[in-house]
């Protein structure tokens, strides 16, 4: 198992080199800061939420502690366009980190079943955190999925519908999200993911999940505009269909 080490949203920004075989990044390259403090920040999503949601952000485990601006822009995109399209259907987070999209649409989507807000084991204390802030513990479940590992038996695997923010900026995670990608498509499943550009990296993992997966861009967010001059960009990720075979003539 690879684990993402401590990183701030420095570090993101100006990520540290990673080991050429993948293994685990030492800590010393992304040194822990201590002058952070955690804090809890209201987020109604531009006023589509009627009731804001309250997030604790705490980055003493992993920069997925924080609110990302790919995060925001998902759960705007999604309170927007499939607040109750997706109300039947099971779905999975990648990457929670704070939760923040999946308790947006825990919130804000009418689901009928709890969504599963998946990430590492450091970030397992602060999901079940904001789960019991927002008093949402029905319609939210906290589990540990590691990346390139077997899905555990708890959460569904082939849900309908993953959600992804703000998961490409660690190199070496990039083949693992990829696997784990591959596990969780279904044939009918798709996977609404989005991430801001930051360096020339981040392009190879795209060209990696466009060699993996069917890739189409979003084009019916009325945001996209804002969001993609901000080097945010958003897709919707399926697997690929298996062309039938020809038959002999």
């Amino acid at each position: 198992m690879i684990e993402i080490p401590f990183a701030t949203p420095q570090d993101i920004e100006l990520s540290p080199p990673s080991s050429p075989d993948g293994f685990s990044i030492s800590e010393s390259l992304a040194p822990r800061r201590e002058n952070y403090a955690a804090v809890t920040t209201d987020a109604s999503f531009d006023g589509i939420l009627k009731e804001p949601l309250q997030f604790k952000e705490d980055i003493k485990n992993g920069c997925g502690g924080q609110l990302w601006p790919a995060g925001m822009a998902l759960a705007k995109y999604l309170l927007c366009r499939h607040a109750t399209d997706l109300s039947d259907k099971t779905i999975v987070e990648l990457g929670a980190g704070a939760g923040l999209v999946g308790l947006a649409m825990a919130r804000g989507c009418h689901l009928e079943n709890p969504i599963y807000l998946t990430d590492q084991e450091p970030m397992l204390s602060l999901m079940n955190d904001n789960i019991q802030l927002n008093n949402l513990g029905p319609n939210a479940t906290a589990a540990i999925l590691n990346w390139g590992e077997p899905i555990p038996h708890q959460i569904p695997s082939k849900p309908d519908v993953i959600i992804a923010a703000d998961c490409v900026y660690f190199e070496p995670a990039f083949p693992l999200l990829i696997t784990t990608l591959q596990e969780l498509l279904g044939p009918n499943s798709v996977c609404y993911f989005c991430y801001k550009r930051r360096r020339r990296a981040d392009q190879r993992f795209m060209k990696m999940a466009k060699k993996a997966f069917d890739m189409e861009l979003i084009t019916d967010d009325p945001g996209a505009a804002e969001y993609n001059r901000e080097n945010i960009f958003m897709y919707t990720i399926r697997a690929k269909q298996t062309k039938p075979a020809r038959s002999a003539t």
